[in-house]
């Protein structure tokens, strides 16, 4: 895994993404909490925005430079060398 000192550009990209994914996701917990018609169709947009800040961070774990668009839309996805727990 990537570290601050021996991949400063990559660790920054992979604090965005989970700095990213913390905001969003307290984001959705006040509307959830607050928005008395918030519903599933909003649910699964702002998760999915979650998501694919987490799946990023994961995917960039080992990444030292950016991303390019091919790079970016593969790292959105779910990862598929993560087991839940």
């Amino acid at each position: 895994m990537i570290s601050n000192e021996k991949a400063p550009v990559g660790w920054a990209m992979l604090m965005y993404e989970l700095e990213d994914a913390q905001e969003h996701l307290t984001s959705l917990i006040s509307k959830m909490s607050s928005e008395p018609d918030y519903d599933e169709v909003n649910f699964r947009i702002d998760l999915a925005h979650v998501f694919s800040h987490l799946n990023r961070a994961w995917h960039r774990r080992d990444v030292v430079d950016d991303l390019d668009d091919d790079g970016w839309q593969r790292a959105s996805q779910f990862p598929t060398d993560l087991d839940p727990l």
